[in-house]
């Protein structure tokens, strides 16, 4: 039974997160990927989020892909009931993501019944390329990044954050775009359950 959930912010959707557990939330085992917030100046939304997590009695860890590799990953992550992949900067992270083997070691976890949830960047590299993570100047790529491919867990490309201001040149790339996309405000996430996906809303 595959489960993902594709989110902007996160916790800010938890309903949605509680809806989809398999057990009591004092039971879950999350492994918090926080890669993604490294080249980051401003972290704060990292802590927000896990202050969350565990106010709602998670088991939290927060793991760092970067400099792993695909045995390592497979150890630290063999006893997590969901991988939580956080936001920050697309680029940096789809680097880490190749290089570590974290590609490989996901779809496992996946195919095994391991929930996977995207918070921001961590949605955007689920799809078939993170092209979106430069539409409207948000990311930058600093670190160079040629390969652009994503995971390729769900056909479609994501866009976060998708707001009143950013709408016009959002609305502009996704004419140009191969793929089909999906865009989420904050308040919004796509499930993918069983092969359904289905867009959800915080009420």
């Amino acid at each position: 039974m595959k489960t993902m959930l594709l989110t902007s912010a996160g916790m800010n959707i938890k309903e949605e997160i509680f809806k989809i557990l398999l057990k009591p939330m004092n039971q879950i085992k999350i492994a918090h990927i926080i890669t993604a917030s490294k080249p980051e100046k401003d972290i704060s939304y990292l802590d927000r989020d896990k202050k969350a997590m565990i106010d709602v009695g998670f088991l939290v860890e927060d793991i760092d892909i970067e400099g792993k590799n695909k045995e390592e990953l497979r150890k630290i992550l063999k006893d997590k009931d969901i991988i939580y992949v956080q936001g920050g900067n697309t680029f940096y992270l789809l680097k880490q993501i190749k290089e570590s083997g974290f590609d490989k070691v996901i779809k496992e976890l996946i195919e095994k019944g391991v929930i996977y949830i995207g918070v921001s960047a961590g949605s955007i590299i689920a799809g078939p390329t993170i092209e979106t993570a430069k539409w409207g100047g948000a990311d930058t790529n600093d670190v160079g990044l040629v390969d652009l491919d994503g995971l390729n867990l769900v056909p479609f490309l994501i866009i976060v954050h998708y707001n009143s201001k950013n709408q016009s040149i959002i609305q502009k790339q996704i004419k140009n775009s191969k793929y089909p996309v999906r865009a989420l405000t904050d308040d919004q996430a796509i499930l993918i359950k069983d092969g359904e996906v289905k867009l959800v809303e915080k009420i």
